[in-house]
């Protein structure tokens, strides 16, 4: 499956190395349980803390949770119901609830950022060898043949069936983690944990505030230098996801560094002028789905779907390196690089 891999680190009071559950004083002097659990899943190290009674059990539901969506949403495994949907031969497919939902609400997303997100990009995914890690610069023919086959609006569903024609086929990795994310929080709230942080590979997922009535502070990678942190921001009840040109890649025998992140117009990696998109608010699938769209829109484009979502907010970096931040993370954001950054200004 290809999923975004992203490169945030959660800078938090308790360091999320081993599995296993303490008790803490915190700063208020209460004594609070904090449980930490590790997962490899969706080709990527995950980590999660909870805080309260009940965070060893809402734990154990989460990887349980995490493990069941990655045998249903793999685009690469034969036992998927994905895979099932991709090789159906225009059948009418009955999905399982999760499938269901997730691809209605992506469907959604794609439609309301005018297909610059669009889970039918998956052919031209594999002929780039993003799948593989079999990389090559496909002859733009074969590029023009198969985006022939690429528009989310040829995918027909009806309530949990799903028919898709022929050379159609699709991928849930743009969302995938975000949806897995509200999943894990959706455990966590019904087992009343009321702190919490998750980090799915990168994409961070937050549940109230630290125990100590603080906000959780979380540092984004900076594109240019992925070793270093470029800002950190502080949330509480919020996701932090990124897309960049940095972390799957590869150089062409052209010299020319081509990303994962496949623009469903041209049916090349993105490449207009952002190198970096993180989106910050509320849902972590909508905060997934939105970091794909606006970095595939780019500088030309973006502000549209930034406007659209008003009630999130973005982080943008542009290849010329400066970044470019909408004004309700501004009270909240730290810039920590040498790259200039202001607030959007919309026209």
């Amino acid at each position: 499956m290809s999923y975004k891999r992203i490169e945030i680190a959660a800078l938090i009071c308790t360091m999320l190395t081993l599995g296993g559950c303490k008790s803490e004083i915190n700063t208020i002097q209460e004594k609070t349980v904090s449980c930490t659990r590790d997962v490899f899943a969706m080709d990527t190290y995950m980590d999660m803390t909870a805080y309260g009674e009940n965070a060893e059990k809402s734990l154990d539901d989460a990887e349980n949770r995490i493990l069941q969506l990655e045998s249903e949403l793999s685009a690469t495994s034969e036992t998927s119901e994905i895979w099932k949907i991709d090789h159906s031969n225009e059948k009418n497919v009955e999905m399982s609830d999760d499938t269901a939902e997730l691809i209605d609400q992506t469907l959604k997303m794609c439609e309301k950022t005018n297909g610059c997100l669009d889970i039918t990009v998956y052919p031209i995914l594999k002929e780039w060898g993003f799948t593989t890690g079999e990389y090559k610069i496909p002859d733009k023919t074969k590029i023009d043949e198969l985006l022939n086959n690429v528009d989310y609006s040829k995918v027909k569903t009806d309530g949990k069936n799903i028919k898709l024609p022929n050379a159609v086929q699709i991928d849930l990795g743009a969302v995938a983690k975000g949806y897995t994310g509200d999943m894990i929080l959706d455990i966590m709230r019904s087992y009343e944990v009321k702190s919490a942080i998750v980090n799915l590979g990168g994409n961070v997922q937050t549940l109230g505030k630290k125990p100590d009535g603080s906000d959780w502070k979380v540092a984004v990678r900076d594109p240019f230098n992925p070793e270093t942190d470029m800002c950190v921001v502080e949330i509480a009840d919020k996701a932090v996801i990124t897309s960049g040109n940095y972390e799957r890649f590869f150089i062409g025998d052209d010299g020319r560094k081509y990303c994962h992140i496949i623009d469903p117009f041209d049916g090349y990696p993105a490449d207009n002028g952002y190198v970096s998109v993180t989106v910050i608010g509320s849902s972590g699938i909508i905060c997934d789905a939105l970091s794909t769209a606006v970095f595939v829109a780019g500088v030309d484009k973006a502000s549209k779907i930034m406007k659209d979502f008003s009630d999130y907010d973005f982080i943008v970096v542009s290849e010329d390196e400066k970044i470019h931040f909408t004004d309700g993370i501004s009270k909240n954001l730290k810039n920590i690089s040498s790259m200039p950054a202001e607030v959007i200004a919309f026209g």
